[in-house]
């Protein structure tokens, strides 16, 4: 479409998930000075654009720079980097730039609850949901997972928003102001968006903006230095812990959840597997306490969560061989948390591989060193990885993930662990995460038959 000269209010850029609710919360809010901008010819809601909102303009093929600097304000998609050219463009002429989220905390009427880290947001911000919902008060989570934020304003006012947020979607924030805010933990991840780890977790820091209690991870260095004076801070580790921070209590061999002196669970009452799994627990505990949430609500929830999909999900047991689908781990830190917590369970052998978003594998390899058996590898930056690993184990390649797990199933013995934990991106052979771990599920039980 060709681009003419007129000037909108808004213009919204990328129309996936959250480019469309951009639409859907300036329709109904009566904005008709509004347009949609996206670099892709067929990005994922076009056809709901087109047939809800017909009227909207759509510009497609690039990021149509004139446009843009024409406009009052853009609401950039996280998938869109603030610093493509035409935005950067905008900016330098005074278009203002916001996302979804900063729209949302200017609207938003109720408290909100904010988690983000490179992993266990998904976790974290399901666990406080179920806490608050079993509690007897109501909790609508949104964000980065499940509803998009501004879809959630449509709904009716619960007690608590709980946001998940990833560092896109906190890069240019001005307005949140959470009651409780945590950063689960800083480890390398988009290295092919940001300068380098310095501004990655500069951003992941701005989840603490405003006055509400800060949840700090104190066996993160990174995150243990972000606290500041003069806030209300609380904290939480997997040491035994002082006071009133959470932690873990060993008494006679057995490991506790606690605070302080308080033994609260012990950690084998928990269906999650893992002590980063524990420090997720730990951390939801921390921000339930922080809106007084009753403390055996919180536990009774810890106690009944089996995680979410492809989160160290168990698919099944073949021939004696645990197989597990851990494809939401996209970063390496996720699939290091990972290997250590199943190896407890088993020899491991790691199917990896996708886009490593210029991602350093050395932690990888320092990792499996101690934790695997063999790694399978597949996707585009397999060689890469493969070449961090070499030396450490047999490392073997495959073109697809049935393959993969062909591969896999004929080196696992007995009593052997096979975990998919790409500590990659999914995108040069899958639509999403969610689409490699189904594919991954989906091979593992076709293996299954084969074997009856």
């Amino acid at each position: 479409m060709e681009v003419n000269r007129k000037q909108f209010d808004t213009v919204v850029i990328g129309l996936g998930k959250t480019g469309m609710s951009c639409v859907r919360y300036l329709a109904d809010s009566g904005c008709s000075s509004f347009a949609v901008v996206d670099s892709r010819n067929d990005p994922p809601e076009l056809h709901t654009l087109y047939n809800g909102y017909p009227e909207v303009p759509v510009y497609l093929g690039s990021y149509h720079e004139e446009l843009l600097c024409a406009s009052g304000q853009l609401i950039v998609s996280p998938g869109v980097s603030l610093k493509e050219q035409a935005i950067q463009s905008a900016s330098g002429q005074g278009v203002g730039i916001v996302n979804d989220i900063e729209i949302f905390c200017r609207n938003v009427s109720a408290p909100v609850i904010a988690v983000t880290g490179s992993n266990g947001k998904s976790t974290v911000t399901t666990l406080v949901s179920e806490m608050i919902n079993r509690s007897g008060r109501h909790a609508l989570p949104g964000g980065n997972i499940g509803i998009a934020a501004l879809d959630l304003l449509a709904a009716d006012r619960p007690d608590y928003y709980v946001l998940e947020l990833s560092s896109f979607q906190l890069e240019p924030l001005t307005s949140l102001n959470a009651c409780a805010a945590v950063v689960l933990n800083v480890c390398q991840d988009h290295m092919d968006r940001y300068r380098d780890m310095d501004e990655y977790a500069a951003v992941k820091a701005g989840v603490y903006a405003g006055d509400g209690l800060m949840v700090i991870n104190l066996d993160d260095a990174r995150v243990a230095g972000y606290r500041r004076s003069g806030r209300n801070t609380t904290g939480y580790t997997l040491a035994g812990p002082d006071a009133e921070i959470f932690g873990v209590r060993e008494i006679s061999g057995e490991r506790y959840l606690a605070r302080g002196d308080r033994v609260l669970l012990p950690v084998s009452c928990l269906k999650l597997h893992g002590d980063h799994n524990i420090a997720n627990c730990l951390a939801a505990l921390a921000l339930g306490s922080a809106v007084q949430l009753p403390m055996q609500s919180m536990l009774d929830t810890l106690q009944d969560f089996r995680g979410l999909p492809h989160r160290c999900q168990w698919v099944a047991n073949v021939g004696g061989v645990h197989w597990y689908n851990d494809s939401k781990g996209t970063n390496v830190g996720a699939s290091c948390a990972a290997i250590k917590g199943l190896r407890a369970i088993g020899p491991v052998i790691l199917i990896a591989g996708g886009i490593g978003k210029q991602a350093d594998f050395t932690p990888l390899a320092e990792t499996v060193k101690h934790n695997l058996c063999a790694a399978v590898l597949i996707g585009r930056d397999a060689g890469i990885i493969g070449e961090a690993l070499r030396g450490t184990m047999p490392v073997y390649y495959a073109t697809s993930m049935a393959a993969a797990v062909t591969t896999a199933a004929g080196i696992a013995k007995q009593g052997d662990v096979v975990l998919l934990s790409p500590a990659c991106a999914s995108f040069d052979m899958f639509k999403d995460y969610q689409d490699r771990g189904a594919v991954f599920m989906e091979c593992v039980a076709a293996l299954a038959e084969r074997g009856r």
